[in-house]
């Protein structure tokens, strides 16, 4: 018997991706807003995992507006539903998994924010979660955010005891010290450096007094167990994908632009932004710097400084990142959609920032989920992800826990 999952905050999948690949659930209704990863998932429930019905299943919605999202809507931005009640047809909730943005909680978001993010409405998405998971009482949930939501403050005090507080009244404990949710991501196969809290909640009703043991057994036992020795790098995962060199081909859209080359292969999104010939200038030195082991440019100071000769502007933070061979890449995040200044491929000879398919191996995400849509759409989906790799890892655990039996 699978194990019946509803997605909250789904993006394009990360999360529902690797519970899938488990073998173990069964994806009954996938929630989020945005219009491009809903596309991106219906097809690839669709095509991957034989969800015929992945149009009505995936729903594209507000959250927030929690009641239509029960009961059905009809509206001029969102169409027609019928809502999440007639969908899941009484079934029986298992689980509940999903994480609201994060950005509000980041510590780098509330740097850059005037008001450290304390008016961005992110802030109280989890308010949404909590609902959904009150109307159907499943036996688990899983939280997914960043560590900086054990630090934001965005009313004055901590908005991790009120996010505790709230699931404890809607029946569910999660754990005493969430710093021990605490999660290295690259401990789990991950060729990223990502840390991200995850949070499981248990239901007082279902686990009684077991609750607390259970919750320790899961985060000292269970899940490290899907640990790996070996920590993977950036040339396990991108190492063996057809190389892009620079061409002459040109784009005019303000300032030239040139292209690369495009290999013929059966791996999807594996094509190049285009770069200025200024860019590709800068992405062949910093890359060669580290290649002959001169390291010139692999300090901060270094790098800002750079930075102002090239452009004449200043930065309080170095915009080049080279990504190392050897090592996890730094994280990949959504600001990848605007520039790759800071995932610089390490081949020198090829000058140019990452693609989508180089971003979504270093996610996690198998070669057989083809991005549909802008390249800045899917850059922007892979980095708001939660990585497969490590998703899988953790349904897996969660079933150890509580489903082993049934």
């Amino acid at each position: 018997m699978k194990i019946n999952t509803i997605d909250l905050f789904a993006g394009c999948g990360g999360l529902c991706e690797g519970f899938e690949q488990s073998g173990n659930y069964n994806i009954l209704a996938c929630v989020e807003w945005e219009k491009a990863p809903c596309n991106n998932l219906k097809k690839h429930l669709a095509e991957k995992w034989g969800y015929h019905n992945a149009d009505e299943i995936v729903l594209r919605f507000d959250i927030q507006r929690t009641s239509e999202l029960f009961d059905g809507w009809n509206d001029g931005a969102y169409g027609v539903s019928q809502g999440l009640n007639a969908i899941l047809q009484g079934k029986i909730i298992d689980m509940i998994i999903g994480g609201p943005p994060c950005q509000a909680y980041s510590i780098a978001g509330r740097i850059r924010d005037k008001n450290g993010m304390r008016d961005d409405y992110r802030n109280f998405l989890f308010e949404s979660y909590i609902r959904v998971v009150k109307q159907y009482k499943p036996k688990a949930f899983i939280f997914e955010n960043v560590p900086g939501i054990l630090s934001a403050t965005p009313m004055g005090t901590p908005i991790i005891e009120t996010i505790k507080k709230s699931f404890y009244d809607a029946g569910y404990t999660i754990l005493g010290d969430l710093g021990k949710a605490v999660i290295d991501l690259t401990e789990y196969g991950v060729p990223q450096k990502r840390n991200r809290i995850i949070i499981l909640g248990l239901s007082n009703d279902v686990y009684g007094e077991n609750v607390e043991i259970l919750l320790q057994k899961f985060y000292n036992k269970i899940l490290p167990t899907y640990k790996e020795q070996v920590m993977r790098t950036v040339r396990d995962a991108i190492g063996d994908l057809p190389k892009l060199y620079p061409t002459k081909k040109s784009q005019d859209n303000g300032r030239k632009r040139y292209s690369h080359t495009v290999a013929i292969t059966n791996i999807p999104n594996h094509e190049p932004r285009w770069h200025s010939e200024r860019d590709q200038k800068i992405f062949k030195l910093l890359a060669s710097d580290i290649e002959n082991g001169v390291y010139k440019y692999t300090s901060t100071t270094a790098l800002k400084q750079l930075y102002t000769d090239i452009t004449g502007k200043k930065s309080n933070v170095h915009k080049y990142y080279v990504l190392r061979w050897d090592e996890p890449s730094n994280l990949i995040p959504a600001h990848l959609y605007k520039d790759g200044l800071r995932h610089i491929h390490p081949d020198s000879e090829q000058a140019r920032s990452i693609t989508v398919r180089e971003a979504a191996r270093l996610q996690g995400f198998p070669d057989d989920y083809e991005f549909i849509g802008t390249q800045a759409d899917a850059y922007k989906m892979i980095g708001n992800a939660v990585p497969p790799i490590f998703s899988k890892k953790l349904a897996c655990a969660v079933k150890d826990l509580l489903f082993t039996e049934e």
